[in-house]
Order: C-alpha cells, then structure tokens, then sequence
C-alpha cells in the first residue's frame, strides 16, 4: 500500500496541538522530529532513542510528520490539514516556519521501521518504560515498569511533559490514592498512578482512540481493574472527590478547567500539569492561584514547565 508522508517544520510549542489535528484528521501515524533529541546524553545500554541520524532533523524547530493514505480524498485532507494548522496562530501560538511538503512513502518505512529506535527509558527514580516489543531485566526490585505500546497515534512516553509528569506523581502520589487523569491519551499516566499505589484512577479523553489505546495498555501492565476509562470532555459533567489530578495538556486548555479541578479534588488534594510552554507558565500559575490554589513545585525541562499545586 501507497503512504503520503505530510511533514511541517514548526516549533516545540505546536507540537501536542499540531500532532493532535494531524490525528484527528485522518494520519495513521506521527513521528516527530526535533532536533534538541541529538544532544541528549544516550547510554546504548540503557537508554531512549540512539542511533539518530543528525541529516533526518531541522537545524531549528521541529519537523512533525504524518502518514496518510494514498487516496481520492488526499488532497482534501491536505488541505483540512494545514487550514486547522494555521488557525492555531488565532489561539497565539507559534508556528514558525510552518512549512509544509508531502511525499510518496513505502508502507514498510514508517510502519515497523521507528520501533528499532524505540528502547527502554527510565523515565523517573523508579519508573522504567518499555515497548512491549522488547525483552528487558529490571535493574532492581524497585523498578517499577510500565509496557507500552504507542502504535503509531500517540508518543512513546518520553516526551520531556510525560516525564516531567510521572515525576511529579511519584513525588506526590499516596498509597490508595484516588487520581483522576484528563487527556489520558495512552494512558501511561494513569498506569504510572496505578503502579505508584493508586487504589483508583478515572482516565478521561475526548479522543474514542485515546480511550481504546489506554484500555488497552492498562490491561497490559494489569492495572485495568484499577483504572477507569471514559469519553469525555476535560472534567465536564465529572463530580467526585480526588486525592489527585493530572493533566498534560495544552497551557490554553489546562486554564479552561482549573476551577473543575478544584471542585474534584479534596482538601489538600494535588494538581499536576504540564504540557506548558515555558512563554505560557505565567499564565497558567495565574490562573491557578486566582483559583485558590498555592503552587508547590515548578520544574523545566528544555522548553517544557511543569506545575504541581494544592488545594488549600
């Protein structure tokens, strides 16, 4: 089968809503390509993605690329594609150079081909992900692992915000804690809560594959009975008394529910977000203290920020 490759060179800040809109536009896959993954130090050993090839990346900003099928309809979907794209710079967001080609791809060069950069990570002190392709020992009694398998819709669970997340749940989470994760797309967040000692966790998603790709990951670290999947838009219509909530998303989407979260949380209770642009943290911080909340912790990591707060 014929595949088109739809690749646009951005910035950081676009990538989560552009990869979204490529998703939910008909791609049967995104890669995304930055450049600031060549300066990572890599142990070939134990590691995430090695091997990089410096000529497949931009000298700036980002190439994300989709895949579609060579069809009838291609050219409209093109075109959806970079009309949703550039209707971003209305919500102000960067989109950089915004450049666009397409190209003609085998089947065989993105459908198993990434897999062979996909290794295990150890994403904080105690978590470890790894494809469920991979053979792997854990290091020590304490490791905590969690199998994923990210198909082709959504990230492998080493974006610097899903690390930047499990990090902070780690730091904060308590033993039969009730956590509640918007966005939940893969589900890593919701295993890692599960894993760290969660006695429940409510996963909810607005995307139908996001909510079958963390069912399906929850049944494979064997958490399914501990977490709740739901469609459902942000905490819309959700009314229950969380210990903790989680949320890596976009800064302009987190600000949308902050109050939501502040009505599902219990006294004392935590809110984790990320997914935030570092331009964006000073809104985000305000509008969380406006809500009552005292912010705890800030962490970056390269252009990403992180938020963890409380319910006072």
């Amino acid at each position: 089968m014929k595949w088109s490759e739809f690749c646009i060179h951005t910035t950081n800040e676009a990538v989560e809503p552009i990869s979204n809109i490529l998703h939910e536009t008909g791609a049967s896959g995104v890669v995304i390509e930055d450049p600031l993954d060549l300066m990572k130090d890599r142990d070939t050993f134990f590691g995430e993605v090695y091997e990089l090839n410096p000529d497949d990346y931009p000298e700036d900003g980002v190439y994300i690329k989709a895949y579609l099928p060579v069809n009838s309809h291609l050219g409209e979907t093109v075109d959806a594609m970079k009309q949703a794209i550039n209707n971003l710079q209305l919500y102000d967001i960067d989109l950089g150079r915004n450049q666009v080609t397409v190209s003609e791809i085998n089947e065989e060069e993105w459908a198993t081909a990434w897999k062979k950069y996909y290794k295990p990570v150890e994403i904080s002190e105690k978590i470890t992900i790894i494809p469920t392709w991979e053979t792997y020992e854990p290091a020590s009694d304490n490791e905590v692992i969690i199998e994923l398998d990210p198909g082709m819709a959504f990230g492998t669970g080493t974006h610097p915000t899903t690390v930047q997340t499990i990090q902070a749940i780690e730091q904060y989470i308590n033993n039969q804690d009730v956590v509640i994760d918007v966005g939940c797309g893969s589900g890593v967040l919701s295993i890692a809560s599960g894993l760290l000692g969660a006695s429940e966790v409510h996963a909810f998603d607005l995307d139908d594959v996001a909510v079958k790709s963390t069912t399906i990951n929850a049944k494979l670290n064997n958490m399914h009975e501990r977490i709740t999947v739901k469609q459902n838009h942000l905490l819309s219509h959700v009314s229950m008394q969380a210990d903790m909530i989680v949320a890596n998303i976009l800064a302009e989407i987190i600000i949308q529910f902050v109050g939501d979260a502040w009505k599902n949380l219990k006294p004392g209770g935590i809110f984790i977000t990320s997914g935030i642009i570092r331009t964006k943290q000073q809104m985000v911080q305000e509008k969380l203290q406006e809500v009552g909340f005292r912010i705890l912790d800030v962490n970056e990591l390269q252009d990403w920020v992180s938020i963890t707060a409380k319910k006072i």
